[in-house]
């Protein structure tokens, strides 16, 4: 993973530096709240309905085991001893006190983490797939680009105060795990007919109150160039944007109302005017950045581990997480592990303090001390031995962190709602914890296999129900939580937008009506067919039927 240089190490010391005058300045009156919000912005400290939330930047979600221990150890000293990991790839502590922030960013300075660009409207984490540099299916390592994109956006003097809020994704295989098409800007490593390595470049997605999919503005961007396209897409967005209303702010809204061809134009002709003079990326210094993203000591195996097999067979529960949380990897011999941060009846993506310990400790064991952290709010261990999978599980299963539920009904996107977050309608995290209960019998998630089911308490999309194969949006009615259904989304390479079933329901008929829409779904399902793929073959009406009608 990537390493700190000496700038890079001064630029976090002197932020610190800086926020700790600033707090300083706040706690003794001398800065106002409005004053002081847009400088507690810029250091990702948010004030919450309850009290100060402090948002950590993960890039690419690439963690070590030294980062995710201290990460613990700052839950223990300056949070109540747990952290939330969320679809940014980002860690969020929601407890801080404000006069304990500037020793809590000093402490992440030094194990090379800050919370610069977390909010405003900036470029925000840069994020990718969570298996980079390790899936069988990747074309090429993202995070390699990731961090470049890291470093060329970080304090941009040009994109520091966009129209709104800006995010990249990066995905460096076929199938899309990052979902990149509801990004602002998405690029999907490929290769052209000649075998050279480039980007499609995808534009103009989004979830929140106008949820779209991205356009497909070039096919096909020769790597070299990656910067200074980008470069030219934040131009045409910073020329264009709309500064007057920010719920038309976004790019998104400025791809949809001139068209993507004519945004098209209008980037490759700022791209033509900039090329020959932008920065862009030499060849050794791809190749610095590339060394820090080489593989590890792997050992040498040939073929599948025996004792692997044999305790599939031997162990249910542990065939079960393997089937689940287990995925091929590019080296043989080796395993992707997931570790789910989805126990039934507990918050989607917290983790306790003891439990990141824990998972250090393991990543130190069997994966040569690295970490991921998805997009879906669960962590990965990228470099198991096979050999290794089962003394994992066990050491997993004593820390509560061996459910055998990745892709299935439980394993629950779900933003912190109104138990938290004053943007709110509704809480999204005691509906994540009753939904798990509901579907908690772990042969019924099997047999229903791949389903997304994702939560957000307001329109602005945190959890990303736009995209679910069943989305949930809570609404305030009158005062009263009550939650509007979406059928068909998707985040993948066939990324789709799910559609409104019908009315809200209520808050205590939200689990039966989504029981009703399984039961539909088993009905309805042919040859084992996920839910999505029934969803597109049938469509929305006989789901709409049982719901509306079962009462």
């Amino acid at each position: 993973m990537y390493r700190y240089d000496e700038i890079d190490q001064a630029v976090v010391d002197q932020r610190v530096a800086q926020f700790r005058d600033q707090v300083s300045r706040r706690l003794s009156g001398e800065l106002s709240e409005d004053e002081f919000k847009p400088l507690r912005l810029m250091n990702g400290l948010y004030l919450q309905l309850h009290a100060y939330m402090l948002r950590v930047a993960i890039p690419y979600g690439t963690l070590s085991a030294v980062q995710m221990r201290k990460l613990a150890d700052i839950a223990r000293r300056y949070d109540k001893g747990y952290a939330h990991f969320t679809t940014r790839q980002n860690l969020q502590y929601n407890w801080p006190k404000l006069e304990d922030t500037p020793d809590l960013l000093a402490e992440l300075a030094s194990v090379e983490m800050h919370a610069i660009q977390t909010s405003g409207n900036c470029i925000r984490n840069v994020t990718t797939d969570q298996f980079a540099g390790v899936a069988a299916d990747e074309i090429d390592d993202p995070r390699v680009y990731a961090e470049v994109i890291r470093q060329w956006s970080t304090f941009h003097p040009e994109f520091s105060f966009l129209p709104r809020k800006f995010k990249i994704a990066l995905t460096g295989a076929p199938h899309d795990r990052a979902a990149i098409k509801v990004h602002d800007i998405g690029l999907i490593v490929r290769r052209d007919d000649a075998g050279n390595l480039g980007f499609e470049v995808v534009v103009g997605g989004g979830q929140g109150r106008t949820p779209m999919i991205g356009k497909t503005i070039r096919e096909f961007l020769p790597k070299a160039y990656l910067l200074s396209y980008l470069e030219a897409i934040m131009r045409v967005y910073n020329q264009y944007g709309r500064r007057d209303n920010m719920y038309k702010a976004r790019i998104k809204i400025l791809v949809h109302e001139i068209g993507a061809e004519k945004f098209a134009q209008e980037v490759e002709a700022e791209w033509e005017q900039i090329r020959h003079t932008a920065t862009d990326i030499p060849p050794e210094e791809e190749a610095r950045v590339r060394s820090f993203f080489s593989a590890p000591a792997y050992r040498r195996f040939d073929g599948t581990d025996a004792g692997f097999a044999a305790k599939k067979l031997e162990d249910r529960a542990f065939a079960l997480w393997v089937r689940t949380n287990v995925v091929a990897h590019k080296q043989p011999g080796y395993a992707i592990a997931n570790i789910s941060l989805k126990p039934v009846g507990k918050p989607p993506g917290d983790a306790t303090a003891d439990q990141m310990d824990a998972v250090a400790d393991l990543a130190e064991q069997f994966s040569f001390s690295e970490i991921r952290v998805t997009h879906e709010q669960n962590l990965v261990l990228p470099d198991v031995a096979e050999a290794d999978l089962y003394a994992l599980w066990q050491r997993l299963r004593d820390h509560g962190l061996a459910t055998p539920n990745i892709g299935l009904i439980s394993d629950i996107i779900a933003c912190p709602g109104l138990d938290y977050c004053a943007l709110a309608n509704a809480r999204s995290i005691p509906i994540a914890q009753q939904l798990s209960e509901r579907f908690s019998d772990l042969d019924r998630q099997h047999d229903l296999g791949e389903l997304r089911l994702k939560i957000s308490g307001c329109i602005n999309a945190c959890g990303h129900h736009h995209v679910g194969h069943i989305g949930i949006l809570g609404v305030d009615r009158k005062g009263e939580e009550y939650y509007q259904i979406t059928l068909g989304g998707a985040a993948d390479e066939d990324a789709a937008v799910g559609e409104i079933v019908g009315p809200a329901v209520a808050s205590d008929e939200l689990t039966d009506a989504i029981e009703n829409i399984i039961t539909t779904y088993v009905g309805l399902r042919q040859n084992g067919e996920r839910f999505i793929d029934t969803y597109r073959r049938v469509g929305r009406a006989p789901f709409k039927e049982r719901l509306y009608d079962a009462g």
